[in-house]
């Protein structure tokens, strides 16, 4: 009775969310206020946390449809919402890669609502799926503000009945995506708007979910490598058709291309430049051109959108553009997503005029951090690397205090190739560089935890003599260009820098990080033979012999000595604003190929050998090609 008396109390007083929400013993000078407001303290002044009032939500811009007696409404619950609508037909039996097809005129969005009248408009002529004739169709629209600005694309099915009229269909609302890939298994992945039990038939075997749901990951297994198999994906309203090609058996060493990029936030030039957060234009022609080379897989690392949110629910609308962006591409083949630093969302506080104080990640870790918002969204391999509570610097040994990493670390194989997948911002407050009063993990610096994960992999790799080829992804360069000197893994040339846990400083800064990282690529790796690389908005290579200076001058730590050549190849190149070159670091001579184009990096893998070439998705122009391993 007593707890339950709490429990009320709690409730009422608002205390609940107060109780569930502590503020983790990771974070210094943050705060609640006898109201349970969250607040900053900073030089004795307190910066509270910014409350989130955008109406810009996955949710709200889905539109919430309803059937009319004459097509479809939509209400985006947001009464200051003007602009357009616009809408089409897809038709899934035409195209391998289906998306809509405009129709001439659009529909006003006037107070948050918009109609479609898909009897008149859609009828007769412009009826190229026989949507009447059939029963079913299926709608893609699109939303724009009063400005012009485009907000989200949707899709939604309808069913159509002479007598009854129209009705709101089960519909896939993303995806399928192709996720997992193996030689003998596979696993797909997609969301609808109503609960079902979907089924993905291939060949004469059925596969179901395990319930009624609205988010499925459906693993297909019992398969032969390296074949190319048909499925249908069965939704109750309407099936739609696609093909994977799984795996060969790792170590087969055959020939194969898989593609490489970054940084596709949104771009300027209006219109797909900017999808409410996503180069949308640019990340369709790099999936394009990755998908018409025969890539095996796409890797693609870091700041996929713009992202430092204070809010999950309006990052998941610019993870849903950026997903829509790949999606007639992705229902074949692989595209893997990693984290950056535009993922960030949390807790944004502000002064009274507006300017931020600071920004540390969403709180309670499991739900609202980075890190977990990026999990729910995306379908990645589970690895054994929990967080970092057990590192020396963890101030409370009895409870988790760091956000999780799973799905944001990991590695996977592909033939004789594998890739680690890394999160060098991990745990990430933007403002720790210039306040590191909150406490917090630097952008591009790798905790203990991560970097003995990566430790392990490595020697997990090196044993497995079916792999030759081992490629090592982060979104921050090691070796910065372009836009990033001042920060990433050199921070200027600048050691001290380095995360802060619960008010105190750890032990080793950047560059003696750094070092660390190298030496077991390098040192006490034989075969990884390229960092890959973001953040800065260019493509560019640099060659790291032994005999490269990485140090800036007067530098009081050991150096690293180095046994042999690695590259870092970087290709920030995916859509975001440009980064012209810096050349006020040791290793400029060491740079080669330096490009603003949009590039699209394919690797080339034949047995041992191993070539590069990168081209201009919207050109086609040849960027660059070179030997990586003879």
């Amino acid at each position: 009775m007593k707890n339950l008396t709490i429990l009320i109390i709690y409730l009422f007083t608002g205390g609940f969310l107060f109780a569930q929400d502590s503020i983790p013993d990771v974070f210094s000078k943050i705060y609640y206020d006898k109201d349970y407001k969250l607040y900053h303290k900073k030089k004795d002044k307190k910066f509270y946390a910014v409350e989130h009032k955008s109406k810009l939500t996955l949710s709200n811009l889905q539109g919430n449809p309803q059937a009319t007696p004459n097509g479809i409404e939509f209400n985006f619950n947001d009464a200051t919402l003007n602009g357009i609508l616009y809408y089409g037909l897809i038709n899934y039996k035409e195209s391998k890669y289906p998306t809509p097809i405009w129709y001439g005129r659009t529909s006003n969005i006037k107070a948050g609502k918009a109609g479609i009248n898909i009897l008149k408009r859609l009828s007769g002529r412009y009826d190229m799926i026989h949507w009447k004739q059939l029963g079913t169709g299926t709608l893609g629209y699109r939303i724009a503000n009063a400005k012009g600005e485009l907000l989200y694309d949707g899709v939604i099915g309808f069913k159509y009945d002479d007598k009854k009229g129209f009705s709101i269909a089960k519909t896939i609302t993303e995806g399928p995506f192709i996720n997992l890939l193996q030689a003998n298994e596979v696993t797909i992945s997609f969301d609808t708007n109503f609960p079902v039990q979907a089924k993905i038939q291939v060949n004469d075997t059925v596969y179901k979910s395990i319930k009624l749901q609205t988010h499925h990951e459906i693993l297909i297994d019992n398969l032969q490598p390296e074949t190319e198999y048909s499925y249908l994906v069965d939704f109750d309203d309407a099936t739609q058709k696609y093909t994977f090609k799984t795996a060969p058996l790792q170590g087969s060493r055959g020939e194969f291309v898989f593609a490489y990029i970054s940084d596709s936030r949104a771009g300027q030039g209006g219109g797909e430049h900017n999808m409410y957060g996503v180069n949308y234009y640019v990340m369709r022609k790099m999936a394009a051109l990755a998908k018409y080379k025969n890539a095996v897989f796409m890797q693609v690392t870091g700041d996929l959108i713009d992202g430092y949110k204070n809010t999950k629910d309006e990052t998941n609308l610019q993870y849903a553009n950026w997903k829509r962006s790949i999606e007639p591409f992705a229902h074949h083949f692989p595209i893997i997503a990693a984290v950056g630093n535009h993922e960030a969302v949390g807790k944004i506080f502000k002064s009274d005029k507006g300017r931020w104080q600071a920004f540390i990640p969403g709180f309670p870790f499991e739900t609202e951090s980075a890190s977990a918002v990026f999990a729910t969204n995306f379908v990645n391999p589970h690895s054994e690397l929990i967080s970092e509570d057990g590192a020396y610097y963890d101030p409370n040994p009895n409870k988790i205090d760091f956000p999780p990493y799973d799905e944001t670390v990991f590695y996977y194989t592909y033939d004789n190739v594998a890739m680690i997948v890394l999160n060098s911002d991990y745990f990430y407050v933007p403002s720790l560089k210039n306040n590191p009063s909150t406490g917090g993990n630097l952008h591009g610096y790798i905790m203990d935890n991560q970097l003995k994960w990566l430790e392990n992999t490595l020697a997990h790799l090196e044993k497995n003599d079916k792999i030759d080829h081992i490629f090592v992804t982060q979104h921050t360069p090691t070796f910065p260009n372009g836009g990033h000197v001042k920060d990433d893994m050199w921070y200027g040339g600048d050691n001290s820098h380095r995360p802060v846990i619960a008010g105190k400083s750890v032990k080793k800064g950047i560059i003696e990080r750094r070092d660390e990282y190298l030496d077991l690529l390098i040192n006490k790796s034989s075969k990884v033979l390229a960092i890959m690389t973001g953040d800065e908005h260019n493509y560019n290579k640099v060659k790291i012999t032994p005999e490269v200076k990485l140090y800036p001058e007067n530098y009081k730590y050991p150096k690293l000595a180095r046994k042999r050549t690695i590259w870092q190849i970087n290709n920030g190149a995916a859509g975001a604003p440009y980064y012209a070159q810096d050349t006020s670091t040791p290793w400029t001579s060491a740079v080669s190929n330096f490009s603003t184009q949009l590039a699209l990096v394919l690797i080339y893998v034949d047995g041992a050998k191993v070539r590069v070439k990168v081209m201009n998705p919207d050109t086609f122009e040849l960027i660059d090609s070179f030997v990586l391993r003879k």
